[in-house]
């Protein structure tokens, strides 16, 4: 008890940006319940409206409450993130993990393939993958996974090649342990913790990235809320309806910040170099 007193103590600002990020996780689960109108239904007799009581933070072009594509939009934008995170931890871990343990053409290989993902910029690479397969959710998720699986791949690499040595490592084998045994029982439970906290410090920056993909047209495709699309359809009305970028700004900029700022804590707490 003693412990988990001082734990809390020491770490306000994690438990209070834990806090903030399960009430947007919470939000974007519960849009449906929540929403004040249908965020799908046009109403032309409606369209650009201001603030009032029926509609809190007014309507866009097509007379759709803004507030209720809001918080639609955060249940798009925080799935497409941690559905991009997932799948990119998982393939960068499991083709570092595999060249490390493995070395010899397989290293080569794998190694060889991530200094040709590298040699592009990343977010030009990222749009023209998406523009060649079309815009969609999925498009965008599969080019941003293309794009970014490089980091996860060579980190957990340099951890597996130092983990590898150990003598418990040499002990399994010794035992009769097979391959995949000694991965998923002794390599991976070593390097998972270092590499969650590249994953928690990588959230703001996947929604930034799928952001300003939908952003160009080539994500949520209407009529889907996502906060980047909401921007592009803002952007024809800044001077006349400014509410229309400014919320899905606002909703992105505070989204980002709160998982930036908690990646940030989750890597003073994990890391023990820190």
């Amino acid at each position: 008890m003693e412990n988990f007193t001082v734990f809390i103590k020491r770490n306000k600002l994690f438990i209070f940006l834990c806090m903030l990020a399960i009430v947007l996780i919470l939000i974007s689960l519960s849009a449906n319940y929540i929403a004040p109108h249908d965020p799908f239904k046009t109403n032309m007799t409606n369209a650009l409206q201001g603030r009032s009581s029926k509609f809190p933070l007014g309507t866009d072009n097509l007379g759709r409450c803004l507030l209720s594509r809001l918080l639609y939009g955060a249940s798009t934008s925080l799935k497409m993130t941690f559905c991009l995170v997932i799948i990119i931890f998982i393939v960068g871990t499991a083709l570092g993990t595999i060249a490390a343990y493995f070395g010899g053409i397989v290293d080569t290989i794998i190694m060889r393939f991530s200094d040709i993902f590298l040699a592009f910029p990343g977010i030009i690479f990222a749009i023209a993958i998406a523009g060649v397969l079309g815009p969609s959710s999925m498009n965008v998720v599969i080019a941003l996974v293309v794009v970014n699986w490089v980091k996860y791949a060579r980190v957990s690499r340099s951890l597996v090649m130092s983990v590898r040595k150990k003598e418990y490592i040499k002990g399994a084998k010794m035992g009769g342990a097979k391959e995949y045994q000694i991965i998923l029982k002794y390599i991976l439970p070593n390097i998972i913790p270092s590499l969650i906290v590249i994953a928690a410090m990588d959230i703001g920056t996947m929604m930034l990235e799928i952001s300003s993909l939908s952003f160009l047209g080539l994500g949520a495709q209407p009529p889907t809320p996502e906060w980047g699309y909401m921007l592009n359809e803002g952007r024809n009305y800044m001077q006349t309806s400014p509410g229309l970028m400014i919320y899905p700004g606002a909703a992105i900029f505070i989204t980002v910040m709160i998982f930036n700022l908690l990646g940030d804590s989750i890597r003073d707490i994990l890391d023990p170099n820190q």
